[in-house]
């Protein structure tokens, strides 16, 4: 009977070593952009105006920013002024809020507030890429509150959701 334990812990063992042997982990950043960087190795970004009737003085300033950040942070290319192998330029066209919700008493409570950017792409390596196109990010915040008490973290996530879909559109390719 002993030996009848030892060939079944045998057996079991052989096995485990069989399916710890057959697994392979790979681990791995998958790639953040599809640019050929044998091709493409400038970006400009010009300066996005803010044309939206309602004007928060700060928005292009950060938009700007962060649109050219992003590009330096995810990618080899460099960044000039003017030229570059892929060119975006555009305007923020809106940035609007409205009544999202209505309370039993009649009165908002909720208010959604939109951010929209047009958006000219142009790809000097292959222009069967360039595209005009808008982009538009929106959050809600509760009407209890005043917007000038919640407009820098709106704005601040609006910014990130529109400066990604651009990324995305632009060099992701998704």
């Amino acid at each position: 009977m002993a030996w009848i334990k030892k060939i079944t812990i045998g057996a079991m063992m052989l096995c485990m070593l069989l399916v710890i042997n057959s697994c392979k982990i790979t681990l791995g950043l998958a790639p953040i952009s599809s640019i050929d960087y044998t091709k493409v190795k400038t970006v400009s970004i010009a300066e996005f105006p803010n044309q939206a009737e309602y004007v928060y003085a700060p928005l292009a300033t950060e938009f700007n920013q962060t649109l050219k950040d992003l590009f330096i942070q995810q990618t080899r290319l460099q960044l000039v002024d003017t030229n570059g192998d892929l060119n975006i330029e555009g305007e923020i066209t809106g940035y609007n809020q409205y009544n999202e919700a209505v309370s039993a008493d009649g009165y908002s409570s909720k208010v959604k507030v939109t951010l929209t950017v047009n958006v000219r792409y142009t790809n000097n390596t292959n222009h069967e890429e360039d595209f005009e196109q808008q982009f538009s990010a929106s959050q809600t915040y509760d009407a209890s509150l005043l917007l000038i008490d919640v407009q820098d973290g709106l704005i601040t996530q609006m910014i990130g959701d529109i400066t990604d879909q651009i990324f995305n559109s632009t060099v992701a390719n998704w």
